[in-house]
């Protein structure tokens, strides 16, 4: 694949509380790597990486990593407008962690109006579970993942379960919403930035005869 070129470029926003991994996340992602330690995000810090979401499709994915700390909340609120995607993260042996998800949901959407964010919902340290860590239940992120309207998959940046999906999920959930017409290109926006906007367009009406010829053939059949 060539990385220069793409035809997207959505920027996806990380959040949830200090300590929670989100940097060991892309660290697994965007380069495949896992530090035992690593240091806490001072602010925000930014990573790239390119993604086909279908053939022929590529994508520059930009990554802003936020300091989950409160002192930091001033700076990183500023990076929530030009978002279109968030990873909504929680430690899922950290019950605090899980229980402040609602907060940061609330706030983005609040501050992004009137551009939509679309999320995936995050619970990490799978890994730990296997020690009998567990302090949240799937069935209980799942079941907040479908109060908030977003799927729910669990990872672990320490043995890479799930990480690739995790991203790809909310990368191709944009994707499917641009084409749809739920997510919008803005002027002066840069959630999404398209290297062809006309060829999205024609995209679009390609898939709205598609559904209406399937419709009046399951009508009609």
């Amino acid at each position: 694949m060539d990385l220069t070129l793409w035809q997207y470029q959505f920027r996806i926003i990380m959040l949830g509380d200090s300590t929670v991994g989100k940097s060991s996340l892309l660290k697994r992602y965007t380069e495949d790597l896992f530090l035992d330690t690593i240091n806490q995000t001072v602010g925000v810090d930014f990573y790239v990486h390119f993604l086909e979401v279908e053939p022929g499709v590529r994508v520059k994915l930009q990554f802003w990593d936020t300091a989950g700390q409160e002192r930091f909340r001033s700076v990183t609120r500023s990076y929530y407008r030009n978002s279109v995607g968030g990873l909504l993260v929680f430690d899922m042996t950290n019950r605090a962690s899980f229980d402040h998800i609602k907060e940061w949901h609330a706030e983005v959407c609040e501050r992004v109006q009137p551009h939509k964010v679309v999320f995936v919902l995050v619970g990490h340290k799978s890994d730990l579970q296997e020690h009998g860590d567990r302090a949240v239940s799937r069935e209980e992120a799942e079941k907040l993942a479908g109060h908030l309207g977003m799927p729910y998959v669990e990872t672990s940046a320490k043995n890479g379960h799930n990480v690739r999906e995790a991203f790809e999920m909310v990368a191709r959930r944009v994707y499917q919403g641009l084409l749809s017409g739920e997510v919008q290109l803005q002027e002066g926006w840069d959630g999404i930035k398209c290297a062809a906007p006309q060829a999205l367009q024609m995209r679009r009406e390609s898939m709205a005869q598609a559904n209406a010829a399937a419709k009046e053939k399951k009508c009609c059949g």
